[in-house]
């Protein structure tokens, strides 16, 4: 066993009585030789952090990138907002010169046009900057825009030192007091840039481990082809940077995309809304827009409670517009809308006589963040659903206006209840209102694309049937669906489910889109759905049960007045050939009454089309619906006739008082003579149309004795035997705006 050591006692050597000392002179040379080494480190240490600050080692390529695209950002919004303000001028001064042209009972002049040239010089600027200058403003900057903008802070530091070292020397001068509020400045300030300077790191001095990422704004969307920007990616302001205590504030107090990030999340921390985040600002004409972003559930609870946001910024009804993003299930553009959205939207551009085929898009209308509606009906059966004021008429007219363009396109109007299309009248082949007529046509065009189907193979189409001038397709108008009969809704039916392939495509429209409407639950079943001002129910049977969810708003559209055109024609859509389904509010071109007729006489003077003849020798082979044939009892007998007849094109054309076809000529005699004759009293007045009444007494100057007892009932008889109709509206002659008559070109083409 080991024998425990005792502790051994630590001998300390006594203090001597006389220790040596350092000489006072040497001890002064020491302090002297530290405090020299450490002004030189100092000085060292302030060369280097100087030199690194110069040189803006401070700023990583990562900072420089944000920096340069932020500027941007901001020099693209001032280029747009100036661009917008442009806009705004050229808008006034066009309004003026109308009104001086008014007060000299001009309806335009040569300054009213040059400036509406330049007014759409301006516009298409603004359309070309919104589809690429968001693109460019946000692309990653090169590494020449990198090394720009790194000499740039390098100049500007170097300025500032000069700048600021003439200014201190200047004030010393005028004001010695500064000298004495500078020694404390400037001793801090050689404190902290005398500190030990160590390269590529943090202030705390540790590096970084690896290249720091790119920031959102420059990472590419792996979904997106080409590197394409995430929408919502330029996050300008989250929930955690509010200043505690700060209270919402209106929406006009805002000047900033800063503050409007700002008014945007008091807002929705004080109705209980989750946004917590606020990205993507941009001033618009009409207000401002962004993106927001929710922490939970959907951007369903911002749609909830817009109605207490709009008070929340002192907004008018329906200003709070938000459009759910189907890219970002938790994000939503935000709209603020405190003026018209559309005002700067161009106009209807102008559609020569076939210059379209109906497969092309044309624009129709434009969305409220400005994106053109374009589409084509080609085959789209489609259905538009808008109350009484809604502006169902003009979305019609919007729609036909275009495929009357096409040169290998027949349109066809319906309407049991109205005036259909209206004023493109005369560039519809066939016109029907009353029920024989609907019924008659519907029947023709389904039994028509019956036959269509077994041609196609024998005409080397394939599977669908390919429109040409020779090959012709046909657009059905049909306005008022509700109000037709029976008969009419069970052809209507059919025929959306068999004319797709073979080009007949029926465009239904009314004012609701229940079963109580439609008699059928059919409106989600049709590819291509619009929706006006409306009811909450009528969204909900077009769109389906979650739409209002989803942002489908057009029941919080307002229906036209007599004095106020409000929403009307206004609508959002579904099923668009090539578009998503975004919900998003469009509003459709709206096109002056004398326009429209002007474009459809020239259409008119351009030839209308009818079916080719492959089609119309195809038919004599189809088998009518069931319940189109007649009922007979067990004796072969007539029980009850058919509801309605299958007619020939011509019998056709004669049932709805249009145009015969071409090549089907009138006979000599008393029919033939009044056609002539009417031609050539309109020649000898050296007119184009005659209203019914003056046309009639001038055949009655040009030859008593075959009309000079002749009524207007028997003359008008006479004419629509002839294959002239019933007479037409004529546009304008004299006070008379809209009188009916005949025109001298269409009685023309009957010889």
């Amino acid at each position: 066993m080991a024998t425990e050591t005792e502790p051994v006692e630590q001998q300390i050597p006594p203090m001597p009585t006389d220790p040596p000392t350092v000489p006072r002179k040497q001890r002064i040379g020491t302090a002297k030789m530290q405090a020299k080494a450490a002004y030189g480190e100092q000085k060292q240490n302030v060369r280097q952090r100087l030199a690194a600050w110069f040189a803006t080692a401070d700023i990583d390529d990562q900072k420089l990138a944000e920096q340069v695209v932020d500027n941007k950002r901001r020099q693209a919004q001032r280029q747009d907002d100036e661009l917008l303000r442009q806009v705004g001028r050229v808008n006034s001064r066009l309004a003026q010169a109308r009104i001086d042209a008014a007060r000299r009972g001009e309806e335009t002049s040569p300054q009213v046009e040059r400036i509406k040239g330049e007014l759409a010089a301006l516009q298409a600027r603004v359309e070309t900057r919104a589809a690429e200058g968001p693109a460019v403003a946000v692309m990653p900057p090169t590494n020449r825009e990198l090394d720009r903008a790194r000499w740039t802070k390098k100049a500007t530091r170097v300025a500032a030192v000069l700048a600021g070292g003439y200014g201190y020397l200047h004030g010393i001068a005028v004001e010695p007091a500064l000298l004495l509020l500078s020694i404390p400045a400037g001793g801090f300030g050689w404190w902290f840039l005398s500190r030990p300077h160590v390269e590529d790191s943090t202030e705390a001095g540790a590096p970084f481990p690896q290249a720091p990422a790119l920031p959102a704004t420059f990472q590419a969307d792996p979904t997106q082809a080409g590197g394409a920007m995430n929408v919502g990616s330029h996050v300008v302001m989250n929930v955690e940077q509010l200043a505690e205590g700060a209270k919402p504030y209106p929406l006009r107090n805002v000047s900033t995309p800063q503050q409007l990030a700002e008014c945007v999340l008091l807002a929705a921390c004080a109705e209980g809304v989750p946004i917590v985040e606020v990205a993507d600002v941009q001033r618009q004409p009409w207000g401002w827009q962004c993106v927001v972003r929710v922490s939970e559930g959907t951007p369903e609870v911002i749609i909830e409670k817009s109605g207490d946001l709009e008070t929340r910024f002192d907004l008018p009804t329906n200003a709070v517009r938000p459009q759910p993003l189907r890219a970002r299930r938790a994000c939503a553009i935000l709209r603020l809308v405190d003026g018209d959205p559309f005002a700067t939207a161009p106009g209807l551009p102008y559609r020569a006589p076939k210059s379209l085929s109906i497969s092309d898009k044309f624009r129709i209308g434009t969305s409220v963040g400005g994106d053109p509606l374009e589409l084509s009906l080609a085959g789209v059966m489609g259905i538009w659903v808008a109350a009484s004021g809604g502006g169902k008429t003009s979305i019609l007219q919007a729609l036909a206006e275009g495929v009357t363009a096409c040169r290998d396109n027949i349109t066809i109007d319906l309407d049991p209840h109205g005036d259909g299309l209206e004023d493109l009248g005369d560039a519809v082949r066939i016109t029907a209102r009353s029920n024989e007529q609907i019924e008659a046509v519907l029947l023709f065009f389904l039994v028509m694309s019956k036959a269509r189907a077994r041609l196609r193979a024998k005409l080397g189409m394939g599977k669908k049937w390919k429109a040409s001038p020779e090959h012709p397709a046909i657009t059905i108008f049909f306005d008022e669906f509700p109000k037709a009969t029976d008969l009419a809704k069970s052809l209507a039916f059919d025929l959306l489910l068999v004319g797709r392939k073979e080009l007949i495509t029926l465009e239904l429209a009314s004012q609701g889109g229940t079963t109580r409407y439609l008699k059928e639950n059919v409106a989600q079943m049709i590819a291509l759905r619009a929706v006006g001002p409306c009811k909450v129910g009528d969204t909900r049977a077009v769109f389906g049960d979650g739409a209002v969810k989803e942002g489908y708003l057009p029941h919080k559209l307002s229906p036209a007045t007599e004095t106020d055109p409000k929403d009307a024609g206004h609508i959002y859509i579904q099923g668009v050939p090539g578009m998503a389904d975004e919900p998003i509010e469009y509003a459709t071109h709206e096109i002056p009454a004398a326009v429209l007729r002007q474009l459809a006489q020239e259409r008119l003077d351009a030839g209308l089309l009818d079916p080719d003849q492959d089609s119309l020798d195809g038919m004599k082979g189809v088998d009518l619906p069931e319940y189109c044939e007649p009922e007979y009892d067990k004796d072969d007998q007539i029980k009850k006739p058919a509801p309605v007849s299958l007619l020939t094109w011509e019998q056709l054309l004669r049932l709805c008082d249009a145009e015969p076809a071409a090549g089907s000529e009138l006979t000599e005699g008393p029919v033939r003579a009044a056609v002539e004759d009417s031609v050539a009293v309109m020649q000898k007045a050296d007119v184009d149309r005659m209203k019914t009444e003056p046309l009639l007494a001038a055949l009655q100057d040009f030859d008593p004795e075959a009309y000079g007892e002749l009524g207007v009932d028997e003359f008008k008889a006479l004419m629509k035997k002839a294959g002239a109709g019933s007479p037409i509206t004529l546009g304008p002659i004299g006070e008379e705006k809209n009188p009916r008559g005949f025109k001298r070109d269409r009685l023309r083409h009957l010889l």
